[in-house]
């Protein structure tokens, strides 16, 4: 995926997926992936399509998925050369919306990085509610040596 590795060195800092580039074979095996886990309605990742539909900018989708509850975690990326034009607003305020209206999720989140301010920005002017900053919560993607925080952001209804 061109997008993908394209913005691996701005993604490094943040996605744990993105130390290194998948070859074909390595695509192939993470798509066959997701695709078993949309069927079995473990995980739901979607495509993040350019405004003409011809490129694939990024990915987005639910994870952490409960459907007993139900809730589950909203997380996206948008290639580097694709920031900044709203295309993660965007996904994000129609995942919340068909999360929270046709899914009937009860609660729905989004985690980040406390460094991340351009990703924190989202779901606040998406009228997510900041719940918690959790301090040393995880290893920072890019540094095995170093914490980070996570901030989470929560729509409920």
């Amino acid at each position: 995926m061109a997008a993908r590795d394209a913005s691996l060195p701005e993604l490094r800092r943040w996605m744990v997926w993105a130390q290194s580039p998948q070859d074909l074979s390595g695509t192939r095996d993470n798509l066959r992936a997701a695709a078993a886990a949309f069927a079995t309605r473990e995980s739901l990742r979607y495509h993040v399509w350019n405004a003409q539909g011809t490129e694939i900018v990024g990915s987005s989708g639910y994870h952490a998925l409960d459907w007993r509850v139900p809730k589950g975690e909203i997380g996206y990326w948008i290639a580097t050369a694709h920031t900044g034009q709203g295309y993660a607003r965007e996904v994000t305020a129609a995942l919340t919306e068909l999360g929270l209206e046709r899914l009937h999720f009860r609660r729905l989140e989004i985690r980040c990085d406390a460094a991340n301010g351009r990703s924190a920005r989202i779901p606040a002017a998406l009228g997510y509610t900041l719940d918690a900053r959790l301090v040393n919560d995880a290893v920072a993607a890019d540094h095995p040596l170093h914490l980070r925080d996570t901030l989470i952001f929560s729509r409920v209804q």
